[in-house]
């Protein structure tokens, strides 16, 4: 291999061109990053992904020298991705973050979100808590940015990973937050889906007083009060306050749910959880009535 296309020779000639000297009294960061990309490329090709990882951060700097931010973020986000390959889940945040914040530099909300969203995604299995950082982190550059559109799915990650930490009732609100993000774009289906969706999460939750209180202030938006999944909800609502066990199934089962997300179709097939008798007399209570007694006959 001839020295001009050796890695190591090349990282040694890039690194000696960034040191001041007696006799150099300026870095030369232009063809220095030059060293550092070939290099890193070069490291890749033979899947010496360490060395590839540090080429690319190193030439990553390179870039940040020579005023380019756009192309800098590029190379940490190849760090990042080899920095996942490597399990350095630490680096694969950092790296992943650092990108973002060089691509606002350049004033671009969309790839800054990438960034971030790439990272949450890379994340999710090894650091679900950084993970729901980034994805939330991504969805405010979007919605700052007027792009709500474009972070539906990062909503719907974010929920997933909520409902998979059993974390429910921070997954209604990634739904909701989903909700009010369609409602500025005038998305309607994906707006009234998202409401039915916090419904159902708060209804397996078994928080039944919360679940009401979503639909209500839900209902408050014509949209949805006009919906199907309006209607869904009501009905599955009403056989919570009757406590019709058999008629929650039946309605969990029907085709209102299927396009919803899968996550939330899994946790709708599994409804009723917990005591309905319980929420039909705290019902009853809450409307004065006393609860029958069926061994009072008088």
């Amino acid at each position: 291999m001839s020295s001009s296309s050796d890695p190591d020779k090349l990282m040694a000639k890039a690194d000696k061109l960034t040191k001041l000297s007696f006799t150099r009294w300026n870095a030369d960061w232009k063809t220095a990053t030059s060293l550092y990309e070939q290099a890193a490329i070069a490291y890749r090709f033979k899947k010496d992904n360490e060395k590839a990882k540090d080429a690319f951060e190193k030439a990553s700097k390179g870039q940040e020298m020579i005023s380019s931010p756009w192309d800098a973020a590029k190379h940490l986000e190849s760090a990042a991705a080899l920095a996942k390959e490597l399990g350095r889940w630490n680096e694969v945040s950092d790296f992943y973050r650092r990108a973002s914040e060089l691509y606002r530099e350049c004033g671009r909300a969309q790839p800054a979100s990438d960034a971030l969203a790439k990272g949450a995604s890379a994340l999710e299995e090894k650091a679900p808590e950084e993970a729901i950082k980034m994805y939330d982190e991504a969805c405010t550059l979007l919605e700052e940015d007027g792009k709500e559109q474009m972070a539906f799915d990062l909503y719907r990650s974010a929920a997933a990973l909520y409902v998979k930490l059993e974390k429910y009732s921070d997954a209604a609100s990634f739904f909701l937050r989903l909700g009010t993000a369609a409602d500025k774009c005038n998305a309607i289906n994906s707006q009234c889906k998202a409401y039915l969706s916090a419904i159902v999460i708060y209804l397996y939750a078994h928080d039944f007083q919360q679940a009401q209180k979503c639909y209500n202030d839900c209902s408050e938006v014509q949209a949805f009060l006009n919906s199907d999944q309006n209607r869904c909800a009501m009905k599955l609502l009403s056989a919570y306050e009757e406590g019709d066990v058999e008629e929650v199934k039946r309605l969990a089962q029907s085709s209102a749910f299927n396009h919803l997300d899968h996550v939330v179709i899994r946790l709708a097939r599994k409804l009723p959880t917990g005591d309905l008798q319980a929420i039909k007399k705290d019902t009853a209570a809450d409307d004065g009535e006393e609860p029958l007694d069926e061994d009072d006959l008088t």
